[in-house]
């Protein structure tokens, strides 16, 4: 804090003393005013994080905020109510070939109901007696939904022992299912039916526990959680693994990372472990896969010991930690996401003053985003051409226009005249820092442009985490991992999980040696993009 002078030092200093004071008073205030408007964007910016939406796209920030339920918005007295085709839609298409309905309605089980009839009493009352004939009859569908049924098996095994002979007293049985678990009550559709709510549904135990004993089933969420867990120990990790295997020969993977909370991990309360995602490049449509992996930090190692083999292209944000692995892993070539290179100028703009359009419109912050929303612009046009078209054509059109930016981000940065502040520097700054991954995207034609495809992996995840908030043990976190890693693959490979868990359920048990282990050779008739998955795991073709 700097000296107050009196009235009477200030009259007896000199010319020289008194220019010094005030150049420092200067100095102190324009710290002051910078630090009042970085006070002020935190403020304007926690709030909208807390109150708006937290998309980044130029519309949207330009667009008004909604803080009404959708109930409210959305009700509409005057909507047409939507017809059965409509609930169970048709795959789009510009014009409907005959009798194309019943095709895309065929998987879905139909119930012939009683004909809605007129007598002939009532007919002859109307018309008079014979004066009506009657026409082609009308038909029309409604949707029917039943609430889950429950059925007890009951299953009988002969048996049979020998009276005489060599085999004397010696006992032989039936053939018999596999148990999941020795002397379990639990199925492959009930498990299924569990991890189906949990891991793909985002529904804490407690509640599936609850809607349980509202039908009658009296099943502890302990008792799930250790069918959850051992079901993932015993079968699903060694199918992960094999996917795991496949995912590391492509020339393209995406990864990311999210905070969770373990409470038994014998470190100290509060402390951050991580989930990580493992995902295939975005254009990579074949069969899709991700990898969930639970880890007790986010320090370079681990995603090391992960990628210690891999050579092809990472694409990331701008974590340090996967900057390094370019250095230590000579196949690796590490991009990053445009996304993220977006996020502060979004952050800058939200922050700002809405009264002033205008001045908005004029900030650096916007025009960074504009910028960076042609880039985008053009790369959306790009999506459905083969990896080759795609590099010649941002080569021809995306490249000049980022190296223009980048261009353009130095000079601002150059520029004394007018210094950036907050999170427009931060922008800036963070294009300057990450050009070279930056750009990695325009010299290949498999690499997208941002993360965005593993942040949507990891997403349901993180609505999960909303409803449990954290895990309980290591082994709760190792078998969330393993799970959603087997659901989130699943759904990017048109299958529906339930029944996919439950076929999965089904023939594990039967590929268990004596020794309780799996042969990762015979899994790949398994693996959610295999052809000899039986019909009910896929989607209903619409």
């Amino acid at each position: 804090m700097s000296k107050k002078h009196t009235l009477n030092e200030l009259n007896n200093m000199s010319r020289e003393d008194l220019i010094t004071i005030v150049l420092t008073m200067q100095g102190q205030l324009d710290t002051l005013n910078d630090n009042i408007e970085k006070l002020i964007e935190q403020v304007r910016l926690a709030n909208q994080h807390r109150f708006g939406r937290s998309t980044e796209t130029l519309k949207s920030i330009e667009g008004q905020l909604s803080f009404f339920d959708e109930a409210d918005t959305l009700f509409d007295p005057n909507a047409v109510e939507p017809e059965a085709d409509e609930v169970v839609p048709a795959r789009p298409r510009k014009k409907k070939a005959k009798g194309q309905r019943n095709i895309d309605l065929e998987d879905f089980p139909e119930e012939i109901i009683p004909t809605h009839g007129v007598s002939e009493e009532t007919l002859d009352a109307f018309y008079g007696k014979g004066n009506w004939k009657r026409m082609p009859d009308e038909t029309y569908k409604r949707l029917r939904h039943e609430p889950e049924s429950w059925t007890v098996e009951v299953h009988t095994v002969e048996v049979y022992v020998g009276t005489d002979g060599y085999h004397q007293d010696e006992f032989v049985r039936g053939d018999r299912p596999k148990d999941i678990f020795p002397n379990s009550i639990v199925t492959p559709s009930l498990l299924a039916s569990i991890l189906n709510v949990k891991y793909v549904n985002s529904s804490p135990l407690y509640r599936i526990e609850q809607e349980f004993q509202r039908n009658g089933v009296n099943i502890s969420r302990q008792t799930m959680a250790n069918w959850i867990i051992n079901s993932s120990n015993r079968y699903f990790s060694a199918l992960v693994e094999r996917m795991k295997q496949e995912l590391l020969k492509l020339p393209v993977t995406q990864s990311d990372e999210t905070p969770t909370q373990v409470i038994h991990d014998d470190r100290s309360p509060g402390s951050k472990s991580y989930m990580w995602v493992h995902r295939s490049g975005e254009f990579f449509k074949e069969c899709p896969i991700v990898i969930y992996e639970y880890q007790k930090g986010r320090n370079h190692e681990l995603p090391l010991a992960f990628y210690q083999d891999y050579s092809g292209v990472l694409v990331t944000d701008g974590l340090k930690q996967y900057h390094l692995l370019q250095d230590k892993i000579p196949g690796l070539t590490n991009a990053n996401c445009w996304a993220h290179a977006r996020r502060d100028y979004a952050d800058a703009i939200k922050a700002a003053n809405k009264a002033d359009g205008e001045a908005v419109k004029r900030s650096i912050a916007y025009q960074a985003l504009r910028r960076i929303a042609l880039i985008y612009e053009l790369e959306g046009t790009l999506k459905d051409l083969t990896p080759e078209e795609r590099l010649q054509e941002r080569q021809n059109s995306i490249k000049p226009l980022v190296e223009e930016y980048f261009t353009w981000v130095k000079k601002q940065l150059s520029d004394t005249t007018i210094l950036p502040k907050g999170k427009t520097a931060d922008g800036l700054k963070y294009s300057v820092n990450q050009e070279q991954y930056l750009k990695v995207f325009l010299e290949d034609g498999n690499v997208p442009i941002d993360n965005s495809a593993s942040e949507r992996s990891i997403r349901t995840f993180c609505i999960g985490k909303k409803n449990w908030m954290f895990h309980d043990s290591v082994k709760g976190a190792q078998a969330s991992a393993v799970i959603y890693s087997l659901s989130e693959t699943a759904k990017l490979n048109n299958l529906r999980p339930y029944y996919y868990f439950k076929h999965l359920l089904t023939e594990l048990p039967k590929l268990r040696d004596e020794k309780g282990n799996i042969d990762s050779a015979k899994l790949d008739y398994l693996l959610p993009w295999s052809t000899e998955l039986p019909k009910e795991c896929r989607k209903p073709r619409r």
